[in-house]
């Protein structure tokens, strides 16, 4: 009897923790279907419905800290490249870290990185990014974009 009970309590327990995992990697596949790939259409809410109120990204975004920074960041990409698609390669979850290897595409529409005016080219870069989840929300994020190939497509002859 006492081997069942605890039986039962281990399932229980395994149940319940990979729900909770389930829904956090639902929470870093929002990060890029609702943010990343259509970034012109961020709002706060949908921001602050996938990070965390102290969420940590490093580095900054350009626009600043937190999710205020981070949506000013999303709506200037998002107008200067409207057809930004950012899509998710991989994905390796070890507790509560994810790390995701990412592409992106798109078509500059106006200076970006130093290329004025813009040259009609788009580029294919492959990104990085690690994010800790806690409770439902992504409290860190380190990131890192190969941007020095954005740079060299967009300015290839």
């Amino acid at each position: 009897m006492k081997w069942s009970k605890m039986l039962v309590s281990a399932v229980a327990a395994i149940a319940i923790a990979g729900t909770a995992h389930a829904d956090d990697l639902q929470t870093v596949k929002s990060f890029y279907e609702n943010l990343l790939t259509t970034p012109a259409d961020a709002d706060l809410a949908a921001v602050t419905s996938v990070v965390a109120d102290d969420w940590k990204s490093t580095p900054t975004p350009l626009g600043g800290p937190g999710a205020e920074g981070f949506l000013t960041t999303l709506n200037a990409f998002g107008g200067l490249i409207p057809d930004l698609k950012w899509e998710v390669q991989e994905i390796w979850q070890d507790g509560d870290t994810y790390i995701v290897r990412g592409r992106a595409t798109g078509t500059p529409q106006g200076p970006f990185l130093g290329i004025d005016p813009a040259t009609g080219k788009s580029f294919d870069i492959m990104s990085i990014d690690i994010h800790r989840v806690e409770d439902g929300k992504l409290k860190e994020s380190y990131h890192i974009e190969d941007w020095m190939s954005a740079l060299a497509q967009l300015t290839a002859e």
